[in-house]
């Protein structure tokens, strides 16, 4: 017997975060997260969209990509399609039948290919669905995959992860990565106490956990952190990507704001540290 096919929802434009924000914050208290709870089929699509200009080059400041005019360049930055499907993302992890609760919520990992250029001047239909629930040592994990496409072609797609923390019987595990050498240190990088708010303006993920030292401090922060995006987009502004390209980032501690950290890279990997060599995000650059 086969399963009935994912309804898929049509959308006009991208919806607003700000109420998405707001209801998951809302129905957050009553969700009780667990790996085998059921999860939204719903693919959500937005079937004709383009990178406005304004927005995009306040994201390529922000995050150290060069700007399209002003470098001559003409491909949206490798982690900007995540930020265009982020809002139908939200829409999902917002709503009444995602089993997760919103508030504290945290993004674990990035997966990226880009199978070729993606002019900035050029529209897409995008696609998010949530696929699927798995048992994490910390919590439960959900899987959200987002799709770029060109025509009926993907250009790029992406799957990430976001945990819902609470107890478990599973013992906690390292990341897998205690084994290996420090990568070479390349630059040492002060971040201002405002990059949460500047990327959050250009971004549209205005998450008070980032905005403000007060806001933070009610969900266990002692200073406002940077998202996560933001530090992998920066690493990778500093590392370079080819047209076609696999991208692989986990996002292992937040970073304080202000404060200051190390970018280490050699080779395809690169690295964000801080103080102590903490480690707080690892990643690599594959070409396709």
């Amino acid at each position: 017997m086969t399963s009935a096919p994912a309804p898929t929802v049509e959308l006009p434009t991208a919806p607003a975060l700000a109420p998405l924000l707001a209801r998951g914050a809302l129905l957050s208290p009553f969700k009780r997260p667990r790996p085998d709870a059921a999860h939204p089929r719903t693919r959500l699509v937005l079937p004709a969209l383009r990178a406005g200009t304004a927005r995009l080059a306040a994201y390529e400041r922000v995050c150290g990509f060069p700007t399209g005019s002003a470098a001559g360049e003409d491909t949206l930055p490798v982690t900007y399609p995540h930020v265009l499907g982020f809002p139908l993302a939200m829409r999902l992890m917002s709503g009444p039948d995602f089993p997760l609760p919103l508030l504290g919520l945290v993004h674990t990992s990035i997966r990226i290919t880009r199978h070729r250029a993606t002019p900035a001047t050029g529209t897409y239909g995008l696609t998010v669905h949530v696929d699927g629930l798995a048992p994490h040592r910390r919590g439960t994990q959900a899987a959200v995959v987002t799709e770029m496409r060109d025509g009926g072609d993907v250009v790029w797609e992406s799957r990430s992860t976001y945990l819902a923390r609470h107890r478990t019987t599973g013992r906690p595990a390292g990341h897998g990565q205690e084994g290996r050498e420090p990568l070479p240190a390349v630059a040492e990088w002060r971040l201002a106490g405002d990059v949460g708010r500047r990327y959050g303006a250009a971004s549209g993920d205005r998450n008070p956990i980032h905005l403000h030292p007060l806001t933070a401090r009610l969900f266990g922060f002692p200073r406002a952190i940077a998202h996560g995006m933001w530090t992998v987009a920066r690493c990778l502004a500093a590392h370079g990507t080819p047209d076609a390209v696999e991208v692989r980032a986990d996002f292992r501690a937040p970073v304080l704001l202000p404060g200051t950290v190390t970018y280490a890279a050699e080779g395809g990997r690169f690295e964000l540290r801080g103080g102590g060599d903490r480690v707080h995000v690892t990643g690599e650059v594959s070409p396709l």
